[in-house]
């Protein structure tokens, strides 16, 4: 019998049927570990609040919630909560590894640094852990990131751990690092999607998915749209996402009469999202920090090309050039990659079905199958 731990910082809910659940991407993850367990117990933070338009519920017979303070750094009075809490949020994680006999830790993380030193008091367990950010030991990360990251590698602390990271080429890596992916689509959805029609006269299609977030820099891919265009191309932009930066993406592009041709749709479902997919020439992505973007994986199951910064595993995704291609952040960047294209149609059609080929191969059930063996 196997009674499965979950430690995450990732932020949960109930719907109006008492259905725990979260963030569609994280939960739909974890429904596929589910089917490999007898019993879940979840130690999370809760919202009290029902579900958006990208949350769906778990789908287990069997699961535990254990709820912990909501902790997070944006203000002082924020820290000092959160310094107060960490001896019970501490407390509550050991207790609950004592009654597990698998430990799956999600990192990086408040939650994830907490449940890395406690698993440590636990070297006979079976144990787990998904480093969802960017692994690079080169990047620009916060202390606690590095710590975990110490923790998880250092085999004198961690026993009996598989470590999963995103990308293969890792300088000094631990034995029980196992190079790792994530799915978003399946078997019976993979087919050949035909490279779209690409020249000057005809309309050039970009698209953006992920959170309006100044890490992801969706300005970035607004102000590389209005470039194209004020040299005569002919561009259509639709953003996919909320947060924080929509306000002033609208008046960016309201004050500089851009609203003909860049859309901001918000939060869509997959998909619509996916129809948007099939349809557009581009992805621009050009993210500061990464683990595995999905979004990229996701846009080359359709054919369509990224364009996108050279972080975490990134560079490994688009083999360095042949599946897309790696800009640093500036509109001129972008739009130089985008001319390349244009004017050498042929590197298009390439990269689309490299792309395709190469994502393909990621599906909900291989995902599934890698999964079985770590349970």
């Amino acid at each position: 019998m196997i009674n499965f731990l979950i430690v995450t910082h990732a932020e949960h809910k109930y719907n109006k049927q008492a259905q725990l659940g979260g963030y569609a991407p994280y939960v739909r993850e974890m429904n596929i570990w589910a089917k490999h367990v007898d019993t879940i117990t979840i130690i999370a933070p809760l919202l009290e609040s029902d579900y958006d338009n990208l949350d769906i519920p778990y789908q287990h017979p069997n699961i535990k919630f254990v709820r912990i303070p909501l902790t997070n750094v944006s203000s002082v009075k924020n820290i000092l909560y959160s310094l107060i809490c960490i001896p019970y949020i501490l407390f509550v994680i050991i207790r609950e590894m004592r009654k597990s006999n698998h430990i799956h830790l999600r990192c990086p993380g408040n939650i994830g640094l907490l449940g890395s030193i406690a698993q440590i008091f636990f070297p006979r367990k079976k144990k787990t852990a998904k480093y969802a950010g960017n692994w690079d030991p080169e990047s620009n990360q916060p202390k606690s990131y590095r710590i975990q990251q110490k923790i998880l590698t250092s085999t004198l602390l961690t026993k009996n751990m598989k470590v999963l990271v995103y990308g293969n080429s890792w300088p000094n890596v631990s034995k029980n690092i196992l190079p790792f992916f994530t799915a978003t689509y399946s078997n019976n959805q993979r087919e050949y999607i035909a490279p779209r029609p690409l020249n000057k006269l005809l309309h050039i299609r970009l698209i953006y998915v992920g959170a309006l977030s100044t890490g992801k820099q969706p300005l970035l891919s607004v102000k590389a749209a209005e470039m194209l265009t004020r040299k005569g191309y002919k561009i259509q932009l639709d953003m996919f996402g909320e947060g924080p930066e929509r306000t002033s993406l609208e008046n960016y592009i309201r004050n500089n009469a851009l609203g003909h041709y860049i859309t901001l749709h918000g939060n869509q479902s997959a998909e619509t999202v996916r129809g948007y997919f099939r349809q557009a020439h581009f992805l621009i992505f050009i993210s500061k920090s990464e683990g595995w973007p999905k979004v990229v994986a996701e846009s080359m199951f359709w054919g369509c090309v990224p364009i996108t910064t050279k972080v975490s595993c990134v560079p490994d995704m688009v083999d360095n050039g042949t599946r897309g291609t790696l800009v640093v952040d500036t509109p001129q960047a972008v739009n130089d990659a985008v001319e390349k294209y244009l004017h050498q149609p042929h590197l298009y059609v390439k990269a689309s079905e490299n792309g395709q080929k190469w994502s393909q191969q990621f599906t909900l059930e291989k995902f599934d199958e890698e999964v079985k063996k770590l349970v």
